[in-house]
């Protein structure tokens, strides 16, 4: 994390956008660390909320369109070759390809939650060949949701970011993987019934 502030105090919004980028393409970055300490800093400075925001978004989005990009033209075997080397176990990709195969776009949105999972929904979005804009929509989606969550949080708590990191990694982010799932089902379903009606209200 030392090396992160170093970066940020340097490059500012470019470290941000790289950093971001970087972590979904697979390299060890602190992904929610690093967006709830950028959030604390739009408290008084130097970073300001809308600025740092559009820059997640458009790391993250930078690094899902290349992971999808590559599992596209490249396929499994860079993964069984460079995949340990990333902390990518072959028992966590047979995971994540299963997670994959049942869940589809959604394991895409989710996937943002869940360490390691992001890292590799992108890659079997690309190599399954899914289409851009069913990839698009579910990784935008995934990560408008995503930053939200992590740099508003740390906005909220401000100097108190060190605490939240620490509720996070120990029971933080399966209560906000949770939440945001009982959130989405009900605006899903929410979705559904309103069409519903409307079609009932337009049938003579």
């Amino acid at each position: 994390m030392h090396t992160v502030m170093w970066a940020l105090s340097h490059y500012g919004y470019i470290a941000l956008f790289m950093l971001l980028a970087l972590g979904i393409i697979g390299i060890p970055v602190p992904d929610e660390t690093l967006m709830v300490f950028v959030g604390s800093l739009t408290v008084n400075g130097p970073f300001q909320y809308i600025p740092a925001f559009a820059v997640c978004l458009a790391g993250s989005m930078t690094g899902m369109f290349i992971s999808y990009m590559v599992g596209r033209k490249v396929g499994k075997p860079l993964l069984d070759r460079y995949g340990k080397k990333l902390k990518l176990t072959p028992q966590r990709i047979e995971r994540t390809e299963e997670w994959f195969q049942k869940y589809g776009g959604w394991s895409i949105v989710f996937g943002y939650f869940v360490p390691g999972l992001r890292h590799l929904t992108c890659y079997f979005a690309g190599m399954s060949r899914m289409r851009w804009t069913t990839y698009l929509f579910a990784a935008g989606s995934g990560a408008l949701v995503w930053v939200t969550t992590f740099l508003t949080l740390g906005h909220i708590v401000g100097n108190h970011w060190r605490e939240a990191v620490r509720w996070l990694h120990s029971k933080g982010n399966p209560i906000l993987f949770g939440g945001i799932a009982v959130l989405a089902v009900g605006g899903t379903i929410v979705y559904f019934v309103i069409r519903y009606r409307l079609r009932t209200k337009r049938t003579p």
